[in-house]
């Protein structure tokens, strides 16, 4: 279960999708390294592939080739001939532009923006919060989860934990394990 990253909140029309970001340049014909924040890379990257980019004078880029190197990837683009060229789009974000109602291929990845403002409900259908970020860590993807009281808990987004998305319903379904979302502390801290 994974998401693509949204640099703003979703709105109507387009969507801007973050799908990596520009690294260090390597050798000097040009070639850059690249973050991948997609679960979508081939598609994304392929040669003539054209990505927006944050900040936006510095393209649009057309990828020119591609390749993977110790575990890197690696992508040229054109009109980028050399080193020095390749090191001034270092930090560069490279974005894709996806309707706002797209749904992904995959019935278990989601866009970020359909995941924020869902409500958290349990298995047994008691309401836990709303949905409010979606955290792209390195070890996996995790929701932030906000209560009535604005306190936080964050949701590990991995099937065991999140069984079921319901983007119709406007609602995730959480299994948590004891402890993840301190709901017996948050009942006793209630006012009455």
């Amino acid at each position: 279960m994974q998401a693509e990253h949204e640099p703003r909140p979703a709105g109507a029309g387009p969507l801007r999708l973050v799908v990596g970001r520009i690294g260090r340049a390597h050798g000097i014909k040009g070639e850059v390294t690249v973050e991948v924040r997609t679960d979508d890379p081939e598609r994304r990257f392929a040669p003539g592939s054209v990505l927006l980019t944050d900040p936006a004078h510095v393209g649009p880029l057309t990828v020119a080739a591609g390749r993977v190197h110790s575990g890197r990837l690696l992508l040229s683009f054109e009109g980028v001939r050399d080193r020095n060229a390749a090191e001034a789009l270092r930090g560069t974000l490279l974005l894709v532009e996806v309707d706002a109602d797209e749904r992904l291929e995959d019935p278990d990845e989601f866009y970020d923006h359909q995941l924020v403002g869902l409500t958290a409900v349990q298995a047994d259908g008691v309401e836990v919060g709303r949905v409010s970020e979606v955290l792209h860590l390195p070890a996996q993807d995790v929701l932030v989860v906000k209560d009535a009281h604005g306190r936080e808990s964050l949701v590990p987004f991995v099937a065991e934990i999140v069984p079921e998305v319901d983007l119709d319903a406007g609602r995730v379904v959480l299994n948590p394990p004891p402890g993840l979302l301190n709901l017996q502390e948050a009942e006793e801290t209630r006012p009455e």
